[in-house]
């Protein structure tokens, strides 16, 4: 029996390549050529040009065409994509620009790794490297180092290339995404979206072409760069606090939180120095005036700083219900002392809450003194516990 082909795995895979356009006429034909030795299953979506582009396509009936009227961005373009191959009964797509920056030969590498893995649903971006190849715009690699943090930001991932329209998509699952976005940004949401949902992402090696005679970019630096914007201010806020922490904590429960707990305390992988600034960071988060909010802050803290999660989010506990009158009596009177006034209550008023909404000056600069105060004194005086404990099991060692 021969060996498979690409051709074959494409076929195999049911997976067909997606190009928008938009006044590439230069590059095009050499593009779609490129495409057409791996696949006859292409959608070219003729985004409103007003060069060459139509009569270049009328040369290519083998291949299904989108054509509209007017420009609608890149975003439009390719939910029109998506949408053709989804009704084509499709299982992935692969996108790639109609400029000449990608090289159509680089197809090859997406299947083979879609082959090769073994979580299928699986969502591939094509890493540039925009350091070595000659002709890049210096903003271009600043731009995707930028982005490349915001992704990190939003979904806990490390890329290498974020901005890259070089990918392989899954199409069965893109279905399931409640995209909202157009233009560039939709490229954005798309792998924030895989990401929050389940889907692997990740970046493979490919090659880049920047020719300046040829390449044509539609990217506005002003307009586009403010939807950006826009829309990561929503995305890292949802993902840093929300998405991030609660995935964790539901993997949390799934592996069990006694021996979590267990392994978090005893594990020796993290350093007495890095167990006592988890501590620390615990009792500060959860003795400020951030009711409600305590474990999810606490836990998208620790992820950022690299701290021990499982301490973290037992010690900002020190603020369970029972001992929340306390924390307030304290942090309120505390405030009171800092600033020279003379206040006092009994737990037997009804009314408690509304006397320290009266004095809500003395209990926020209270509590922010308590929290750092215990945060300093527990961070040493766990530190000083952690250093006995490993000492202790070193001896017996």
């Amino acid at each position: 029996m021969p060996p498979e082909t690409i051709q074959d795995k494409i076929k195999r895979f049911n997976c067909c390549v997606i190009l928008p356009t938009y006044n590439n006429a230069a590059t095009l034909a050499r593009v779609i050529d490129g495409i057409l030795v791996y696949t006859h299953d292409l959608i070219v979506i003729n985004d409103g040009s007003l060069d060459a582009t139509a009569t270049i396509l009328d040369g290519y009936p083998e291949i299904t065409r989108i054509d509209l009227a007017k420009n609608a961005g890149k975003g439009n373009a390719l939910r029109l994509g998506f949408k053709r191959a989804l009704d084509s009964g499709f299982d992935y797509a692969i996108t790639l620009d109609s400029d000449g920056q990608h090289f159509p030969d680089d197809i090859p590498l997406f299947i083979e790794d879609l082959a090769a893995a073994k979580n299928k649903n699986l969502l591939l971006i094509g890493a540039r490297n925009l350091q070595t190849t000659d002709g890049v715009p210096g903003k271009n690699g600043f731009g995707n180092k930028v982005s490349n943090f915001w992704y990190r930001m939003e979904t806990g991932i490390r890329l290498t290339d974020t901005q890259s329209g070089f990918r392989l998509y899954p199409l069965q699952e893109l279905a399931k995404w409640d995209l909202h976005t157009d233009l560039y940004v939709l490229e954005i949401e798309v792998i924030v979206k895989a990401d929050w949902n389940g889907t692997e992402v990740r970046n493979i090696p490919i090659r880049v072409l920047y020719d300046p005679e040829e390449r044509v970019s539609h990217f506005r630096p002003f307009t586009d760069v403010m939807l950006i914007i826009k829309y990561r201010c929503y995305t890292v806020i949802k993902g840093f606090w929300f998405v991030r922490p609660t995935r964790y904590l539901k993997g949390l429960k799934k592996k069990g939180i006694k021996k979590a707990f267990l392994n978090g305390f005893l594990g020796v992988n993290d350093s007495p120095h890095k167990k006592a600034l988890s501590v620390a960071l615990g009792v500060f988060i959860g003795l400020t005036p951030l009711y409600g909010f305590h474990t999810v802050i606490v836990l998208a803290l620790a992820i950022v700083l690299k701290l021990n999660k499982i301490i973290s989010i037992t010690f900002s506990h020190v603020s369970l219900p029972p001992f929340i009158p306390f924390v307030l009596f304290a942090s309120v009177q505390t405030g009171n002392m800092l600033l020279g006034h003379d206040f006092s209550f009994d737990f037997s008023n009804t009314e408690i809450i509304g006397e320290i909404g009266d004095q809500l000056q003395s209990y926020i600069i209270g509590s922010l003194f308590l929290s750092t105060f215990g945060a300093i004194f527990m961070y040493l005086l766990s530190l000083l516990i952690f250093l006995l404990l490993q000492r202790k099991k070193l001896a017996y060692a």
